[in-house]
């Protein structure tokens, strides 16, 4: 740029040294000067725009903003074409006690709750946190790293006025380094106290901590109230997908909604879920021995010998799609419905899916409404996946879950925070009894549909206070199903909840 305005004056001095030595100018040379003087003029402050918006101080600003109004050349126009970025909040200033490392386990909303535990974790401790690890050896096998699902810049943009965030620790702390790492997995369902009495002290040791399990290893309740809306803020608002998940999982909403409202339906009768639970009802004598070898083949599943139908009985199995088909059709659906299915395969594929296809024809999955081209890039990576069947589910109509797993519950919980949008949570215990009377005749289809709508009248996501139960954790509602702590915040949760909706248990 210097270069040519340089060449440019010469070109101008020279014009002007040849001017004859007479007192008036011609026109034609007055004009041919001013040309020139302007080119030097327009050339000047082009290159002021662009050294304003590298520095970006006040007075570059206002200048390259008047500039801008007033320039036809393209290059000013272009220079403002994207909005500047929100300002970074200001870093919390505190003294870090050292790095915590985690290793998260299981599926990818196992895996999102887990996060949000570590985040008020290092909150409550005043560490720095290391970007999560995922889980790579579970039953998925998914090699997708933390920033292949979410996007890790605004992961740590967006809590650093609670918790400072960084992709790895100082090379000093690395194991290349001779560094030995303390590795542990934290108590389950442990509260503040265990934290600052039992972990903290163990940085003065150790500047660096590796948890290496972080499935439920913060407790649902009497947690401080800023830990439990920290929670909810990594939960609702820091973990955003990355921009590729978030397209393709806003065409998919978008594509359902043109046709209508629709249902999403968490049908979880797969694989894994199966051999799990050990729940085999009307499996073929092969695939229930299927289902076995693989439950041995996974040691941390602790439950080998199960009897399936003690346990379909008690309400502890998924639904098969075939009692889901009368199911939904028993609470009003009718064959009209836009059934979004939400799960990866169905353990026996369109065999086991004929009678629910039949009852609901207008059943799609994102195979069905996506060019295989789009879902090329997300294939073999269960978790991105499931981040496409979240968005979808989040955004429903009504959203159906078949069983209370990690997905069903952390949906549940953020359909609560959008409004408390219809969630219909099923009763598989009464389900089951019911199903299994109409089945042999003995209660009739409009008693069977009464009976399915009466039990769920008061399971529909709306608001009720979440279920603790004194010294018995796991029993408890879970915290991401029905985060109480974050849904008032316009209105009293008394005035909320009500008295007739707790649900505590002492």
């Amino acid at each position: 740029m210097e270069v040519r305005s340089e060449g440019l004056q010469v070109r101008c001095e020279k014009v002007a040294s040849g001017t004859p030595p007479v007192i008036a100018r011609t026109r034609v040379q007055v004009w041919f000067i001013r040309v020139c003087s302007s080119i030097l003029l327009w050339t000047a402050l082009v290159q002021l725009v662009t050294v304003g918006e590298l520095w970006q101080p006040h007075f570059f600003t206002n200048i390259t903003n008047k500039i801008t109004q007033i320039t036809p050349f393209p290059i000013a126009a272009q220079v403002h074409a994207q909005p500047p970025p929100p300002p970074l909040l200001q870093a919390r200033n505190y003294t870090s006690n050292g790095y915590l490392k985690v290793s998260c386990n299981g599926g990818l909303n196992q895996m999102r709750a887990a996060i949000c535990d570590m985040v008020a974790v290092a909150r409550l401790l005043n560490l720095t946190l290391v970007v999560p690890e995922l889980d790579k050896t579970s039953f998925w096998a998914d090699p997708s790293n933390f920033e292949d699902i979410f996007n890790v810049k605004h992961f740590i943009d967006s809590l650093r006025d609670e918790v400072r965030i960084v992709r790895r620790v100082p090379k000093r702390f690395n194991r290349k380094s001779g560094y030995k790492v303390l590795e542990m997995p934290p108590v389950s369902w442990s509260d503040e106290k265990y934290y600052l009495e039992q972990i903290l002290p163990l940085f003065v040791k150790s500047k660096v901590l590796h948890f290496n399990k972080t499935d439920t290893r913060f407790a649902n309740n009497r947690i401080s109230l800023n830990l439990q809306k920290l929670r909810c803020r990594v939960n609702f608002q820091a973990l955003k997908f990355t921009p590729q998940i978030e397209t393709l999982g806003n065409k998919l909403v978008r594509i359902l909604q043109e046709r209508g409202p629709f249902v999403a339906l968490h049908l979880r009768y797969e694989m894994d879920m199966l051999a799990f639970s050990g729940c085999t009802h009307a499996c073929t004598k092969d695939e229930a021995e299927e289902l076995k070898t693989l439950r041995y083949a996974y040691p941390w599943w602790r439950e080998k010998e199960i009897v399936s139908e003690e346990r379909r009985l008690q309400g502890l199995c998924p639904l098969t799609p075939e009692e889901t088909a009368l199911v939904l059709q028993a609470l009003g659906f009718d064959n009209e419905t836009q059934i979004y299915i939400a799960a990866g395969e169905i353990y026996g594929s369109e065999r086991r899916l004929a009678a629910l296809r039949a009852a609901f024809p207008h059943i799609v999955r994102k195979e069905m409404l996506l060019d295989p081209v789009e879902l090329q890039q997300f294939q073999n990576h269960s978790s991105q996946m499931a981040a496409l069947d979240f968005m979808v589910s989040i955004a429903s109509n009504t959203f159906i879950p078949t069983y209370d797993g990690n997905m069903a519950k952390v949906v549940e919980g953020h359909r609560r925070y959008l409004g408390f949008k219809k969630t219909i949570l099923l009763d598989r215990k009464r389900l089951v009894e019911l199903l299994d009377l109409h089945q042999n005749g003995t209660l009739p289809w409009n008693e069977f549909a009464f009976a399915v709508q009466a039990a769920h009248e008061k399971r529909m996501g709306q608001p009720i206070r979440r279920r603790v139960i004194a010294d018995k954790p796991k029993e408890e509602d879970y915290f991401y199903a029905n985060p109480q702590e974050c849904l008032c915040e316009r209105t009293n949760c008394d005035d909320l909840l009500g008295p007739n909706n707790s649900s505590s248990i002492q």
